[in-house]
């Protein structure tokens, strides 16, 4: 066979290859690590990526930085830096416009010197607490909280991974890599003009949804706290909580145990229960009626929340003989609303399935999804990315459970998620280690992997969190689509797009070719990760840019800026999706601020691009 006929086949191999994952990506089924490893997998076994070859990507330095920059990212949210910005944050006022501005302000700000996710992981319980405070839609601050994150991530190499891939590609390419500023002038721009855009004009843009995205709406205890007594006649007498448990056959969640005005929150009751106690528990109407007809429990008053604090207090009512019953006091009941992150171990699984009870002392009170909250049995329910959870437990319990279980704090009644305050540590590391790498001491991978090594040893971030930072589906999917984006700059495949697009683009300026390529790469990062994005459309840039003659520096910062702006769709980034539940958002609401916002990012950075980066430069 000639060695034109053995390229055209394995190009088209990796076509064929590249179009499976891509519809795997799409569709949606399975998480898009384990699509990327089975790519990877069959890349090898048709003889596209050589068997001993197959887990250099693991290795790669660009997974090796984002590696590193997750557990700095990590280091940064237990400084202490989210008080700090949250007692400037509630200093604005009533003015949604400044809301808005100090709050994506500051996440564009962060998601340079940090991961963007982590940047927006921060300043989301923040957002949230605003909103309540001053009675703002969490919807109109959310997703351009969101949004402001992508913008922020393009402002330096570790702001974001394709920014680390791209940088990482060139210095296979060419010989050199873009360094920590690189993306600076152009970063900077449009950040500003996307800042400009959301709070002037974009923020009208996204739905106004404040009864059902308010958690405090979602998780209303005014309408599902109950008190429920144990009468003489109760099968519930005699049994413990997990014997009530079992006999209903549900997760029903018993907050507190009051016995003689002792009260013992449900987690921490062991005894059996006695006719005379009380029980406050989480229950609608179908609950209730369970209740009632399986363990004779009998209701004993309706709660109220109080709007100043969110206590709970209950109705005066009457017991059967007549005496009255003082309220359910449910302070210090530990309570705690959370967001399912993309990378939670929860996804598609139920709260028996994780024993969300007995393996991390957790116990599920209530589910809200898509801003509505979820009225079938809590162990019927698989958990989603982006799901809004109120939790119960001990303060040390949740503390030490959600970073293992994937989830992220939104707000807390009673409760305080805080972490030592080592921030002028956790700073000081990090500046070193940028300044070895401005001074080329250091190689990016090296300088960052030892900064987040000394904050491991020193104690700003403990060991196991350090771990927990690393996001390993993001981890695998670069170390699998690394080899599948080299085979299809290998076998031809990349070169044989570029000859497309190169054809196409004959009769016009570079410029237009370029300004596809921008838009091919903006419209794949919207339905795949944009680290992957960034790793296919990588190959096919230099494959253009060589086929111009021209400069490869401008074709790559073209896939580094619109790698990194999903702003269509819920899926297209993780920053997307952790503010889908707490905003109430539909899928549909992305592209009606994210299409705009597209085309400012577009019309910005492609002179910027140029003018930093020339053609023939």
């Amino acid at each position: 066979m000639a060695i034109e006929d053995v390229g055209l086949a394995s190009s088209t191999l990796v076509f064929m290859v590249l179009g499976l994952t891509l519809g795997a990506f799409i569709w949606g089924r399975f998480r898009y690590d384990l699509v990327a490893l089975a790519a990877l997998l069959g890349s090898v076994m048709l003889g596209l990526v050589p068997a001993d070859d197959a887990f250099m990507g693991f290795g790669h330095p660009a997974v090796i930085t984002v590696a590193a920059v997750l557990v700095l990212s990590r280091g940064f949210e237990r400084s202490g830096l989210v008080d700090i910005i949250a007692n400037q944050v509630f200093k604005v006022g009533e003015r949604l416009i400044l809301q808005l501005l100090v709050l994506v302000g500051t996440v564009v700000v962060l998601s340079g010197i940090m991961n963007n996710v982590g940047a927006l992981a921060l300043l989301l319980p923040v957002a949230m607490r605003l909103a309540r405070e001053h009675n703002t839609p969490p919807s109109l601050l959310l997703m351009p909280l969101a949004f402001g994150s992508l913008l922020g991530g393009l402002i330096t190499l570790i702001g974001t991974p394709p920014n680390i891939i791209i940088s990482s590609y060139r210095a296979d390419v060419a010989g050199d890599n873009f360094s920590m500023f690189s993306f600076a002038p152009v970063g900077i721009a449009v950040a500003l003009a996307g800042l400009a855009f959301i709070v002037l004009v974009g923020w009208r843009l996204t739905p106004k949804r404040s009864g059902q995205a308010s958690a405090a709406d979602m998780f209303d205890t005014a309408n599902y706290l109950v008190e429920l007594k144990v009468n003489e006649a109760s099968k519930a007498k005699g049994l413990t909580l997990q014997q009530l448990r079992d006999e209903l056959e549900d997760t029903i969640p018993v907050l507190a145990v009051v016995r003689d005005d002792d009260r013992q929150a449900g987690y921490a009751f062991h005894g059996m229960l006695q006719a005379g106690d009380i029980l406050l528990l989480e229950a609608g109407p179908e609950e209730l009626k369970l209740l009632e007809d399986k363990a004779g429990l009998s209701a004993v008053a309706e709660l109220e929340e109080d709007d100043a604090d969110t206590d709970s207090k209950a109705a005066d009512a009457s017991t059967e003989e007549g005496e009255a019953h003082p309220p359910v006091d449910t302070a210090g009941l530990q309570l705690v609303e959370v967001v399912v992150r993309t990378d939670s171990m929860m996804i598609n699984r139920s709260v028996r399935q994780l024993r969300l009870d007995h393996q991390f002392g957790l116990h599920l009170v209530a589910v809200a999804r898509d801003g509505t909250r979820l009225k079938q049995r809590l162990r019927d329910i698989r958990f989603k990315a982006g799901d809004i959870l109120l939790l119960q437990g001990e303060e040390n319990e949740i503390a030490e459970s959600l970073p293992t279980l994937g989830c992220l704090p939104l707000a807390n009644r009673d409760l305080n998620l805080g972490q030592p305050r080592k921030l002028i540590l956790s700073l000081s590391i990090f500046a070193a280690a940028i300044v070895a790498m401005l001074l080329d001491i250091l190689p990016a991978a090296v300088a960052l992997s030892t900064a987040a090594l000394i904050s491991l040893l020193i104690g700003v971030l403990p060991l196991r969190e350090g771990y927990q930072a690393i996001d390993g589906p993001v981890i695998v999917l670069l170390g699998a689509m690394i080899p599948v984006g080299e085979a299809l700059e290998t076998s031809g495949g990349a070169a044989l797009i570029a000859e497309a697009l190169l054809s196409w683009g004959s009769d016009w300026p570079v410029v237009v070719t370029l300004g596809g390529l921008f838009i091919l790469s903006m419209l794949l990062s919207n339905v795949i990760n944009n680290a992957a994005a960034a790793v296919l459309m990588a190959p096919i840039a230099v494959s253009l840019a060589n086929g111009f003659d021209v400069s490869l520096d401008p074709f790559l910062m073209v896939v580094a800026v619109s790698a990194s702006c999903a702003f269509l769709t819920p899926i297209g980034h993780q920053s997307n999706t952790l503010v889908l539940g707490p905003g109430g958002y539909r899928f549909g609401d992305y592209w009606k601020l994210g299409l705009p916002l597209s085309i400012v990012v577009l019309a910005v950075s492609m002179p910027m691009i140029l003018w930093v980066w020339p053609l023939t430069g």
